[in-house]
């Protein structure tokens, strides 16, 4: 069948939910039936199909393999106290896919295939979304370079799709969190701000070393002197210190323009809590956690929501937090929580409906 825009729908004849539950289930592990496919080919979009999920058959030449031409996002799809399916913010990933495309010299992608495909794709494997406490179905947009060719330079060919993935917590306990002083994730003039999978690759090792010495992350520095906080693992990063919370600054282009750090922004105000973006150096929270103003720390980000950080590491210094004396942080995550889940009205408008 062919949808309302034009995008061709194949659906699977027996659905993978038969045969399992979506308890308790791993983040990133297991795919709904279906997946939205789309080419870009002489200058413009084609073949926009919904279709069974299946593999890729991928030429070895593939440009994306060798030069790292590949963006994505991170999304989530929530069920209200209705049953009702809703997207929290799709609109705000949507205008960062298509930045880090330009940043990445690839093609724009339309809203009519990004929005109105997810939409569709959703409709067709909503009841893929889980209806427990801190599950939700993920949501992973990307486009990869196609051309099979062996050459340094902008492909003339892309793939463009949309998987969907029934996920529990990102994070089961609170992280321990290494500041890092050897490598680095960003620079100003680079890729920081994109989501393309070069960023992720690139900041492996960097947590290897951290696991080794007992941490789950790192807390990124600049690449300069290493002193000056980006941010924590894969997430944004804020800092309560003295009733401000402060986070760092996106001016450098070296910091992910974070959707839940959007979010987290507009609700701590709400709260009356004073919010400030700039540039804050690890030697200001060393003494801030010396006099004992470093109330609460952690990270933002789609997978994980809200992360409370239970202890962080600089040089000698280890600053263990007692989590049970945090109260912004899981506030924040509440109101977040009872938006994305339909118990409060949406006021400002973030959740989209299927």
């Amino acid at each position: 069948m062919v949808a309302a825009a034009g995008i061709k729908i194949t659906k699977v004849s027996v659905s993978k939910l038969l045969t399992m539950s979506l308890e308790n289930i791993p983040f990133g592990k297991y795919f709904t039936d279906h997946m939205l496919e789309a080419d870009y080919v002489n200058g413009a979009w084609t073949n926009v199909s919904i279709k069974p999920y299946q593999a890729l058959q991928l030429d070895p030449s593939l440009a994306a393999i060798h030069y790292g031409q590949s963006i994505f996002e991170g999304i989530k799809a929530y069920k209200n106290q209705e049953g009702e399916a809703a997207i929290f913010r799709p609109d705000e990933n949507f205008k960062r896919f298509n930045l880090s495309a330009e940043r990445m010299c690839m093609p724009q992608v339309p809203e009519e295939i990004f929005m109105e495909g997810m939409r569709q794709l959703i409709e067709l494997d909503k009841d893929w979304i889980p209806n427990m406490k801190d599950h939700a179905l993920y949501i992973r947009p990307f486009m990869f370079s196609t051309d099979a060719l062996l050459g340094v330079r902008p492909s003339e060919s892309y793939k463009f799709l949309i998987i969907l993935s029934p996920t529990g917590p990102y994070y089961a306990k609170p992280m321990k969190i290494l500041v890092e002083e050897n490598y680095t994730r960003a620079a100003p003039g680079g890729v920081g701000f994109s989501k393309n999978a070069g960023n992720y690759g690139g900041s492996m090792m960097a947590a290897k070393m951290a696991n080794k010495q007992g941490y789950d992350q790192v807390l990124w520095t600049d690449a300069h002197e290493h002193k000056w906080l980006q941010e924590v693992g894969m997430m944004n990063v804020f800092f309560l210190i003295n009733g401000v919370a402060i986070t760092p600054s996106l001016e450098e282009g070296t910091i992910l323009h974070g959707v839940t750090r959007k979010s987290v922004m507009t609700l701590l105000k709400e709260m009356g809590i004073k919010v400030e973006e700039r540039r804050i150096n690890v030697d200001e929270l060393v003494a801030a956690y010396q006099s004992g103003q470093l109330q609460e720390v952690f990270g933002t980000g789609t997978a994980a929501t809200i992360a409370p950080i239970q202890e962080l590491k600089y040089k000698d210094h280890v600053m263990p937090f007692d989590l049970s004396k945090f109260t912004v942080s899981p506030a924040i995550k509440q109101q977040l929580d009872d938006i994305k889940e339909g118990r409060v009205a949406d006021i400002h408008g973030w959740m989209y409906k299927i």
